[in-house]
């Protein structure tokens, strides 16, 4: 019998060293700055496929929006990760709230101008005496930098996020995003041939976008939690990217969950645009690495714009969470 008691105690001791990870997992929130669309696809995807888990991480995410500001869950601690514009993560740092950027997985501005060749607009001295719709002021620093930078004479007029009002012709060039409002231009029956594009990213003028945030506290608590969560985001991208009719599966029935309105076609459109602008135009995948240069250009512009009062230092705003081999 003692025998017996012992080879129990054994397999028990195996069942629980088994068990271990999955009671050990740290229960963290991630929560983007929008809805579950494809422009988030690959936190949703690693979440599902269990990249996250496998970290050692038990990851709830928060679906954003306008009701739920992930600058604002991220600053009360209602989360621990967030996703945010690399501007507006400056923004918070000089404002006293002490997020640390640990991977800047969009590295090129998908904000563009689009303008209707019919109106005459070819090149940016074109845009001479128009109308330009813009959106809210951090979307505004790129636009009034290329407006400086071309010494342009123009009436702006403040933008929806619908498109509205440049099909209809209440402005003569339009802010978009290249994977969102670009595409519905197009759907509303525009040809490519019949517009002209601005891309902020070719004058010069490149603010990367989405990147992931955490606080201060957070990365210096547990560093470790913050590589492998990056770790796990990036291979849930690489997964996104080659599964894309899996991935866009996923991408509908969270929409539908949330009673969000969305075509296959449209987010397909997204998870494609993304692939473009977080893979390097040099090949290769991801590498989330937030170059000085690129927070530089992004920094000062918001103090030139009187949108922040001093710059961050950048080894204290970031702070590497990746490595090439994404382990």
């Amino acid at each position: 019998m003692p025998g017996v008691v012992i080879l129990a105690l054994v397999i028990m001791a195996c069942a629980g060293a088994f068990t271990a990870p999955a009671a050990l997992a740290k229960e963290v929130r991630l929560i983007p700055q929008w809805v579950p669309q494809a422009q988030f696809a690959g936190y949703y995807m690693g979440l599902k496929k269990g990249f996250y888990k496998k970290r050692g991480i038990d990851l709830t995410i928060i679906s954003g929006g306008p009701l739920r500001q992930s600058s604002e869950y991220l600053a009360s601690g209602q989360a621990e990760f967030a996703t945010l514009w690399l501007a507006s993560g400056i923004q918070m740092r000089d404002h006293a709230v002490p997020v640390v950027n640990i991977a800047q997985m969009v590295r090129r501005s998908a904000l563009m101008l689009v303008a209707k060749k019919s109106s005459g607009i070819i090149s940016p001295q074109d845009m001479n005496g128009k109308k330009i719709g813009l959106w809210e002021p951090v979307f505004q620093i790129q636009p009034s930098a290329f407006i400086e930078k071309y010494d342009l004479d123009v009436t702006t007029i403040r933008q929806s996020y619908s498109v509205n009002l440049f099909l209809r012709g209440g402005v003569d060039v339009a802010s978009a995003m290249w994977y969102n409002e670009y595409h519905t231009i197009l759907n509303a029956g525009l040809n490519p041939d019949e517009l002209v594009t601005f891309f902020f990213y070719d004058h010069g003028l490149n603010f990367p976008e989405d990147g992931i945030y955490v606080l201060e506290d957070t990365f210096n608590q547990d560093p470790d939690l913050c590589k492998a969560f990056v770790a796990a985001s990036i291979e849930g991208w690489d997964y996104a990217f080659a599964h894309p009719e899996e991935t866009i599966d996923l991408v509908m029935a969270n929409l539908e969950d949330e009673h969000i309105p969305a075509t296959r076609v449209h987010q397909r459109w997204m998870l494609d645009r993304m692939k473009d602008l977080m893979y390097p135009l040099s090949g290769g995948g991801i590498s989330a690495e937030l170059k000085y240069d690129d927070f530089a250009r992004v920094a000062y512009s918001l103090k030139d714009f009187g949108l922040i009062d001093s710059i961050p230092e950048y080894n204290a705003f970031y702070r590497k969470c990746y490595d090439e081999n994404h382990q």
